[in-house]
């Protein structure tokens, strides 16, 4: 029966080819959204077993951190720019769950995430959700829950405004672009807890730290941060 499925299986893939969502190249048998060349050739930062690290480094003398990681290094023609882009504006969903649980095995195996009470997405413009259909934050939480057991809260920090790329503005303009756009709806849900808030790219930090600003005004709040890739500018 399992060679005859096999062999089912088989057919189907040459009739309606599965391809790498990494590198278009087809996908085997075993093989789920990713080929196994694109699994070992993804550039892992290890950033979560340095604790000076360059996504740590971004928040140093802006706002309080306890830790900071990326999975992995988003650059030109990298595969995790190209997973990404896969997810957020292809409308490829199964990304972003299997990449939180691909991330949050690496982190287990460590102590990162160790002490971690809630798991708080950034959050997009209703807007701009709508339009896209989910937020792809969301969807990696929802994959970092399901291996580390930490529940997520997709409600309790809600984006006011919606903002421009951040990516050409000085350092003053980006914070002022993000200034007071981030809510969170209920203090008491959040207070005396350690927040992971987890983005998808983190590239000049003032999202982040706009979002942990906010945060840090609940009593003895603590927030550690974690994005799929790390963009250096």
């Amino acid at each position: 029966m399992n060679y005859l499925a096999g062999l089912w299986e088989d057919l189907i893939s040459l009739l309606f080819p599965r391809l790498c969502y990494g590198c278009g190249n087809h996908l085997m048998r075993n093989e789920k959204l990713i080929c196994t060349e694109c699994f070992v050739l993804i550039p892992r930062t290890n950033f979560h077993l340095k604790p000076d690290n360059p996504v740590a480094q971004l928040f140093w003398g802006r706002c309080r951190i306890e830790k900071a990681a990326a999975f992995s290094y988003y650059t030109k023609d990298s595969r995790i720019r190209r997973l990404i882009h896969q997810l957020k504006y292809k409308g490829i969903k199964e990304i972003g769950p299997e990449f939180g649980r691909i991330y949050a095995r690496t982190l287990k195996d460590s102590e990162f995430l160790e002490g971690i009470d809630l798991i708080i997405p950034v959050p997009l413009h209703p807007s701009k959700k709508r339009k896209r259909g989910f937020n792809q934050s969301d969807l990696i939480s929802e994959g970092i829950s399901s291996v580390s057991g930490i529940p997520v809260n997709t409600k309790v920090m809600e984006r006011r405004k919606v903002t421009g790329t951040q990516t050409r503005k000085s350092r003053y303009d980006r914070w002022t672009n993000v200034e007071d756009i981030f809510r969170i709806t209920d203090m008491s849900l959040i207070e005396g807890k350690h927040i992971l808030l987890v983005d998808d790219v983190i590239t000049t930090g003032s999202t982040v730290e706009a979002c942990t600003n906010e945060i840090l005004k609940a009593n003895e709040a603590k927030v550690s941060v974690i994005a799929l890739a790390f963009s250096p500018v």
